[in-house]
Protein backbone atom coordinates (compact mmCIF):
# COMPACT_ATOMS: atom_id res chain seq x y z
CA UNK A 1 0.00 0.00 0.00
CA UNK A 2 1.33 3.72 -1.10
CA UNK A 3 1.69 6.25 1.07
CA UNK A 4 -0.53 8.50 -0.11
CA UNK A 5 -3.54 5.18 -0.32
CA UNK A 6 -2.79 4.62 3.65
CA UNK A 7 -3.04 8.41 4.42
CA UNK A 8 -6.03 9.02 2.89
CA UNK A 9 -7.50 5.59 4.68
CA UNK A 10 -6.55 7.07 8.44
CA UNK A 11 -8.48 10.62 7.34
CA UNK A 12 -11.54 8.42 6.97
CA UNK A 13 -10.72 6.20 9.39
CA UNK A 14 -10.30 9.62 11.83
CA UNK A 15 -13.28 11.14 10.18
CA UNK A 16 -15.60 8.53 11.07
CA UNK A 17 -13.92 8.04 14.84
CA UNK A 18 -14.75 11.73 15.29
CA UNK A 19 -18.23 11.38 14.10
CA UNK A 20 -18.61 8.07 16.08
CA UNK A 21 -17.24 9.94 19.23
CA UNK A 22 -19.83 13.45 18.90
CA UNK A 23 -22.36 11.39 21.20
CA UNK A 24 -20.47 10.54 23.72
CA UNK A 25 -21.54 11.82 26.78
CA UNK A 26 -21.62 10.55 30.56
CA UNK A 27 -24.60 9.71 32.44
CA UNK A 28 -23.39 11.93 35.08
CA UNK A 29 -21.00 14.94 34.22
CA UNK A 30 -18.42 14.64 37.10
CA UNK A 31 -15.22 14.75 35.23
CA UNK A 32 -14.76 17.80 33.49
CA UNK A 33 -13.31 16.32 30.43
CA UNK A 34 -16.01 13.66 29.71
CA UNK A 35 -15.96 10.54 27.44
CA UNK A 36 -15.47 11.91 24.05
CA UNK A 37 -12.08 13.68 24.50
CA UNK A 38 -9.93 10.86 23.96
CA UNK A 39 -11.60 9.21 20.89
CA UNK A 40 -11.10 13.04 19.50
CA UNK A 41 -8.11 13.46 20.56
CA UNK A 42 -7.14 10.37 19.03
CA UNK A 43 -8.61 10.82 15.74
CA UNK A 44 -7.35 14.40 15.61
CA UNK A 45 -3.69 12.44 15.60
CA UNK A 46 -5.02 9.77 13.03
CA UNK A 47 -6.48 12.52 11.08
CA UNK A 48 -2.90 14.66 10.92
CA UNK A 49 -0.88 11.89 10.56
CA UNK A 50 -2.62 10.67 7.50
CA UNK A 51 -3.25 13.83 6.24
CA UNK A 52 0.96 14.36 6.50
CA UNK A 53 1.18 10.93 4.56
CA UNK A 54 -0.93 12.10 1.71
CA UNK A 55 0.77 15.51 1.54
CA UNK A 56 4.35 14.50 1.48
CA UNK A 57 4.50 10.63 0.68
CA UNK A 58 7.98 8.43 0.94
CA UNK A 59 9.87 7.56 -1.90
CA UNK A 60 7.30 4.39 -2.50
CA UNK A 61 6.88 0.97 -1.88
CA UNK A 62 11.00 0.73 -0.29
CA UNK A 63 9.30 2.05 2.53
CA UNK A 64 7.43 -1.15 3.55
CA UNK A 65 10.44 -3.89 2.39
CA UNK A 66 10.84 -5.89 5.14
CA UNK A 67 8.14 -5.58 7.74
CA UNK A 68 7.55 -8.51 9.14
CA UNK A 69 3.73 -8.93 8.19
CA UNK A 70 3.24 -12.01 10.26
CA UNK A 71 3.84 -10.59 13.50
CA UNK A 72 2.02 -7.39 12.35
CA UNK A 73 -0.77 -9.68 11.48
CA UNK A 74 -0.79 -11.52 14.77
CA UNK A 75 -0.58 -8.56 16.76
CA UNK A 76 -3.75 -6.85 15.40
CA UNK A 77 -5.79 -9.72 15.36
CA UNK A 78 -4.79 -10.03 19.41
CA UNK A 79 -6.18 -6.68 19.69
CA UNK A 80 -9.44 -7.33 17.87
CA UNK A 81 -9.80 -10.15 19.86
CA UNK A 82 -8.80 -8.19 22.96
CA UNK A 83 -11.64 -5.56 21.82
CA UNK A 84 -14.07 -8.55 21.55
CA UNK A 85 -13.56 -10.38 24.91
CA UNK A 86 -12.96 -7.57 26.95
CA UNK A 87 -16.60 -7.25 28.87
CA UNK A 88 -16.59 -10.72 28.71
CA UNK A 89 -13.56 -12.02 30.13
CA UNK A 90 -12.50 -8.84 31.99
CA UNK A 91 -9.57 -6.45 32.38
CA UNK A 92 -7.15 -9.03 33.65
CA UNK A 93 -7.42 -11.60 31.73
CA UNK A 94 -8.18 -10.11 28.57
CA UNK A 95 -5.30 -8.54 28.66
CA UNK A 96 -3.19 -11.17 29.93
CA UNK A 97 -4.19 -13.67 26.70
CA UNK A 98 -3.87 -10.16 24.16
CA UNK A 99 -0.82 -10.10 25.69
CA UNK A 100 0.73 -13.57 24.94
CA UNK A 101 0.81 -13.41 20.97
CA UNK A 102 1.87 -10.02 21.30
CA UNK A 103 4.37 -10.66 23.20
CA UNK A 104 5.42 -13.88 21.12
CA UNK A 105 5.54 -11.45 18.34
CA UNK A 106 8.29 -9.28 19.70
CA UNK A 107 10.61 -12.39 19.63
CA UNK A 108 9.53 -13.90 23.60
CA UNK A 109 8.89 -17.15 24.38
CA UNK A 110 5.08 -18.51 25.28
CA UNK A 111 6.52 -18.75 29.10
CA UNK A 112 7.57 -14.94 28.98
CA UNK A 113 4.98 -13.52 27.49
CA UNK A 114 2.17 -15.92 29.62
CA UNK A 115 3.95 -14.68 32.90
CA UNK A 116 4.49 -11.02 31.53
CA UNK A 117 0.95 -10.80 30.42
CA UNK A 118 -0.44 -11.69 33.67
CA UNK A 119 2.17 -9.60 35.57
CA UNK A 120 0.61 -6.81 33.31
CA UNK A 121 -3.12 -7.51 33.75
CA UNK A 122 -3.15 -7.98 37.62
CA UNK A 123 -0.81 -4.79 38.22
CA UNK A 124 -2.93 -2.65 35.33
CA UNK A 125 -6.21 -3.25 36.96
CA UNK A 126 -4.71 -2.72 40.36
CA UNK A 127 -3.21 0.21 39.34
CA UNK A 128 -6.46 1.46 37.71
CA UNK A 129 -9.41 0.26 39.58
CA UNK A 130 -8.27 0.63 43.37
CA UNK A 131 -5.61 3.46 42.99
CA UNK A 132 -7.06 6.00 40.08
CA UNK A 133 -10.61 4.56 41.04
CA UNK A 134 -11.27 4.07 37.09
CA UNK A 135 -13.81 1.14 37.27
CA UNK A 136 -12.81 -1.84 34.37
CA UNK A 137 -14.56 -5.19 34.50
CA UNK A 138 -13.25 -7.74 35.97
CA UNK A 139 -14.74 -10.72 34.63
CA UNK A 140 -14.39 -13.94 36.37
CA UNK A 141 -12.05 -13.12 38.71
CA UNK A 142 -14.14 -9.97 40.36
CA UNK A 143 -14.49 -12.54 43.40
CA UNK A 144 -10.80 -12.39 43.29
CA UNK A 145 -9.93 -9.23 43.11
CA UNK A 146 -12.97 -7.51 44.15
CA UNK A 147 -14.12 -5.74 41.33
CA UNK A 148 -17.04 -5.66 39.42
Amino acid sequence: MSDRALGAVCVVASAAMAWAAQDYAAAISYEPVGPRAFPLLLASGLGLSGLWLVLKPSAGAEAFRGVPWGPTALCAAAVLAYALLFQWLGFPLATALMAVPVGMAFGGSWKQSLIGGAALGGVLYLLFDKVLDVVLPAGPLAALLGGS
